[in-house]
């Protein structure tokens, strides 16, 4: 069983000018990699594996040009051109979209290390080429085989993910009653049992926080419009007022994004550690959902995704039995008493009415209808 640590580092200037430059190496080799697959497919070649591509790097390193790549691990280049054709082949494959070259200000900056050189202490990570760097937290990552060590930039702070291979845990075979979650806007969750996951984004600290980064967009906003008028657009050149602003707003949707992961974090981790007997969650089109301009805001902040992915693997760890109901089943338009099916339910009807006397909450219905769901499932 893999398991991922992701901690913050607080490296010094040194450290921190080489991460920058280890990330823009990693760029550099994946967008050069993406070219020359391009190329060579234009004029009628096969696919190029990677080796092959890592051995004309490795001689491309020998010449006046490119041997600044030498100043740079080994490891950071060769992985970038491994992430490259993977993300070629997966295309060809029909699993991805097609590839994008790596921007300089667009895409996120990342670098891999190697496993067998990486190293943990109670306080500190070695990085090969850049040196012992301290991390944010003590006796965070535990000692064990290590699994894909990446090194990232978030915007404001540089972070260390790894995967640790740990024991499967003992898990104790005693169940509970099955479960069935229903996901909306007005509260995040609505669960069998009636308990309510509340919408975390109607708090009065995230209200808060929005109304502030909302005033701030509109300081920088006006700020670049000045700045277009004094120079045109071909000349803008941020002054030290904006790039401050410009901190101060990524700061603040860091820190909203911070709160709404964590309430989805305790909400998915309270609802599996109850070891129900199974989970019924449904299949959302979240992709299709955010279409409605109305409500495109308010599905986006509750990252209804995001709680499907949590308890996905965090089912695995429990060992609860995890069910994704079919995205086309009518779970709030089946009556939870009779079955009848409402067909011209809308979703304004926030009550659920039904011809033999039940009068439930929509979102409750839906939730037990998903419980049951799960017995037809099994």
């Amino acid at each position: 069983m893999i398991k991922t640590y992701k901690v913050r580092l607080e490296p010094n200037k040194e450290q921190e000018q080489k991460m920058w430059q280890s990330a823009g190496t990693a760029r550099w080799a994946y967008n050069w990699t993406l070219n020359t697959q391009q190329e060579n497919r234009q004029n009628g070649g096969k696919f190029i594996q990677d080796g092959d591509l890592r051995k004309s790097l490795t001689e491309l390193k020998k010449t006046e040009e490119f041997n600044w790549l030498n100043n740079y691990s080994n490891n950071v280049t060769k992985q970038a051109v491994k992430d490259a054709c993977h993300a070629y082949k997966s295309f060809f494959n029909g699993r991805n979209k097609f590839p994008k070259f790596k921007s300089r200000k667009k895409s996120k900056p990342s670098f891999y290390q190697d496993t067998a050189k990486i190293k943990f202490s109670e306080s500190h990570v070695r990085l090969e080429k850049i040196g012992w760097v301290r991390m944010s937290e003590t006796n965070r990552i535990p000692q064990g085989k290590y699994f894909n060590p990446r090194v990232t930039h978030d915007g404001l702070h540089w972070f260390i993910s790894v995967g640790i291979e740990i024991e499967q845990p003992i898990l104790d075979k005693s169940t509970t009653e099955p479960i069935g979650i229903d996901l909306g806007i007005k509260e995040l969750a609505i669960v069998s049992t009636g308990e309510v996951v509340k919408n975390i984004n109607k708090t009065k600290e995230v209200r808060r926080l929005t109304k502030k980064l909302k005033r701030l967009q509109r300081q920088a906003s006006r700020q670049y419009e000045k700045l277009k008028k004094q120079g045109g657009e071909s000349r803008c050149e941020k002054t030290s007022n904006l790039l401050k602003l410009e901190k101060e707003i990524l700061k603040i949707h860091q820190r909203l994004k911070n709160i709404r992961t964590n309430h989805i974090h305790q909400s998915t981790s309270k609802l599996v550690k109850n070891k129900p007997e199974y989970i019924v969650i449904e299949d959302l089109n979240v992709s299709g959902m955010v279409k409605n301009k109305h409500l495109a805001r308010a599905i986006q902040e509750q990252k209804l995704y995001e709680f499907r992915r949590q308890l996905i693997y965090k089912c695995q760890w429990y060992g609860v039995r995890l069910i994704i109901a079919d995205r086309f089943y009518p779970s709030s338009k089946i009556c939870s008493q009779c079955g009848q099916i409402k067909r011209d339910l809308k979703l304004s009807d926030r009550v659920y009415y039904c011809d033999c006397g039940l009068r439930v909450d929509r979102d409750l219905n839906a939730s037990i209808n998903l419980r049951e769901y799960g017995k037809l499932a099994s």
